[in-house]
């Protein structure tokens, strides 16, 4: 029988034991007061999260826009100035995928920093319309449609395109592509690569795109300008990047030749974020590679530098957010890696989905307390009434303090800020945390935490019901 794995000595240096202030965890503006209380610091402002989860309760959510703002700014100069290293001529543009996160106080922040938009289905891009029409874009933004195309979809595509607004279709399939023949804009075209990646999303079979040979084998088309492809979500390591960016090229390269107005390569999204894994993989570095692999690429088959778009949405938009809870009750586990059972007074299920659902594992640590010398191996569980609403580390453990008596515990669960809003539910009629917007010194409620009335109207129920 295997022996338990023991849990680690928190010895005396508290902010790297809990592996904050660390860039390559994205946890550069954290640290741990002499109190042991988790902050946050944005330029010369310092949020006590404790302070902060005391005064509005829990569970919350807690988005920081300065987090977004300089991921996507160091993003760009990333990419800048290795193209201006290497001599490289194309052009390049984030667009940010609306799926990722949908939320006002995401998305604006980041349209404000130059991001271009992606959206995949007609109600994300009804949100684009509203912007467009209240003239909240700068004129040069431009939008990418990805997504099965429905009537509604290419109509309000197209009546976009009538009011001057920047965008571009991506075919997907047969369908779109006799649909679309007679666009008058310019469009894009996915390929559906031979190659896969370590990611979440690793499918054998794919539904979206064509294969090379399908794309190799089109008539030519004037209006052709990018050609995408996206690989997975969360991968895992640099070559899963690398290596279809690779492939990508070869066949832009050959379908330059007979779409002579094709100057786009799109990469998709997928690049990952390190909840928990170490070492990983960085952005300065593979954007680097990037602009070497398709300027080394482009001079040997002596075409141009095709301009490179990227949709990295996880990787920027993750880390702006925690998700902090308090320990409602506490369980001991018999015969386990963890001792106990901590109860959270939130819900895996609802609010944090991938741990359920791709058994996502989540960087977590203690709100207040995080310099007790005596930390105790648990296992969280949800407040919903289902066995699966638990977080146990993939059947490891997670360390917290030992519970104190008349005292609140609470825990932040950190790169909350990606896909979990959107998925969120409400088993078992749970509220949703209320959501916080910190920026410039100041806390803004964003979302109250919902009652039993809202959440009963959400499923037909009324005030005048039970009469």
């Amino acid at each position: 029988m295997p022996k338990k794995k023991k849990p680690k000595k928190p010895g005396k240096n508290w902010k790297k034991f809990w592996k904050l202030g660390m860039e390559e965890w994205n946890t550069q503006y954290f640290d741990i007061t002499k109190d042991g209380e988790l902050t946050i610091r944005e330029g010369n402002y310092i949020y006590n999260l404790n302070d902060i989860v005391k005064k509005y309760g829990s569970p919350t959510e807690i988005v920081f826009p300065f987090i977004l703002e300089e991921r996507l700014e160091d993003l760009h100069d990333y990419f800048q100035a290795y193209m201006k290293i290497q001599g490289y001529r194309g052009k390049f543009f984030y667009h940010y995928p609306l799926k990722v996160n949908q939320n006002k106080e995401f998305v604006m922040p980041l349209i404000s920093e130059g991001a271009h938009m992606e959206v995949g289905s007609v109600n994300e891009l009804w949100i684009v319309k509203k912007l467009w029409e209240g003239e909240k874009f700068h004129s040069k933004i431009r939008v990418l449609c990805n997504g099965p195309k429905t009537e509604a979809y290419i109509k309000l595509i197209e009546e976009l395109r009538l009011k001057d607004l920047s965008i571009m279709p991506i075919i997907e399939d047969e369908h779109e592509l006799e649909r679309l023949a007679k666009y008058k804009g310019e469009v894009g075209i996915r390929v559906n690569l031979d190659t896969k990646a370590d990611t979440h999303w690793d499918k054998k079979v794919d539904r979206f795109g064509f294969s090379s040979k399908e794309l190799l084998d089109l008539p030519k088309m004037k209006n052709l300008k990018l050609l995408h492809y996206h690989i997975g979500s969360q991968i895992n390591n640099a070559k899963s990047v690398m290596q279809p960016i690779e492939e990508a090229m070869g066949l832009y390269v050959k379908l330059v030749k007979n779409h002579p107005n094709l100057d786009t390569l799109d990469v998709g999204g997928g690049f990952g974020v390190p909840y928990e894994k170490k070492p990983f993989y960085g952005a300065k570095k593979v954007s680097e590679q990037i602009v070497k692999l398709l300027k080394k690429m482009s001079d040997k088959a002596r075409i141009r530098h095709p301009n490179l778009a990227v949709e990295w949405g996880r990787y920027i938009v993750a880390p702006a957010q925690v998700t902090i809870y308090s320990v409602i009750a506490e369980k001991p586990i018999p015969k386990a890696n963890a001792k106990s059972w901590y109860v959270i007074d939130g819900s895996f299920m609802n609010d944090l989905l991938d741990t359920w659902a791709i058994h996502q594992k989540w960087h977590i640590v203690p709100v207040n307390n995080a310099n007790a010398t005596t930390l105790k191996s648990v296992w969280l569980a949800g407040s919903s009434c289902d066995s699966d609403d638990k977080y146990t580390s993939g059947g490891s453990y997670v360390l917290m303090p030992k519970l104190k008596e008349g005292e609140p515990q609470y825990l932040a669960i950190f790169d909350s800020g990606a896909y979990q809003d959107a998925l969120a539910s409400h088993h078992c009629l749970l509220s949703s945390p209320a959501k916080l917007i910190a920026q410039d010194g100041t806390i803004k409620v964003a979302r109250k935490r919902e009652t039993a009335e809202a959440i009963g109207r959400l499923f037909g129920w009324t005030n005048g019901d039970h009469k």
